[in-house]
């Protein structure tokens, strides 16, 4: 059902994952979801890929961990994403259940966390995850720096 990954942390796994979305031209962004020592899901960002604005590295990971456990929450997982998430993966991050929220770097003009809106601190938020920006951050930035830069 689930991958045990040893020797890797679960933010270098998203790591991984935006470096390839970057290379596939997607905005790098990758996510991971664990639960109980074990990745549950892995995903990079693939709008492009799947003609679907929808298809956020959260989103598809989300996706991914419910088929994989069968169950539409994911109480008890943690998901680790190089990028604050947006509104729409921070919705579906309450909406999943999701336990704690690690991010690696901010989005001041997307970021829906601890940015823009703070979808979390809204009374209308049904469950909100512990949340722990930072992670990484200066290399999270980076790969997005690069990623732009190439495309100005």
């Amino acid at each position: 059902m689930a991958e045990r990954e040893f020797g890797l942390d679960p933010m270098s796994l998203a790591m991984a994952e935006a470096r390839a979305a970057a290379l596939a031209g997607e905005v790098p962004v990758g996510a991971v979801i664990v639960r109980d020592g074990h990745v549950l899901a892995r995903a990079g960002n693939a709008p492009l890929a799947e003609r679907d604005p929808t298809a956020h590295a959260e989103i598809r990971a989300i996706r991914s961990a419910c088929a994989a456990t069968g169950d539409e929450r994911l109480a008890g997982a943690d998901l680790y994403v190089t990028l604050e998430p947006c509104t729409m993966c921070a919705a579906a991050i309450s909406f999943a259940r999701i336990r704690r929220l690690y991010f690696g770097a901010p989005d001041p003009k997307g970021g829906a966390v601890e940015s823009g809106v703070r979808f979390y601190a809204a009374p209308t938020c049904h469950h909100a995850p512990e949340v722990y920006g930072g992670i990484r951050e200066s290399e999270a930035a980076a790969l997005l720096r690069e990623f732009f830069k190439d495309r100005r």
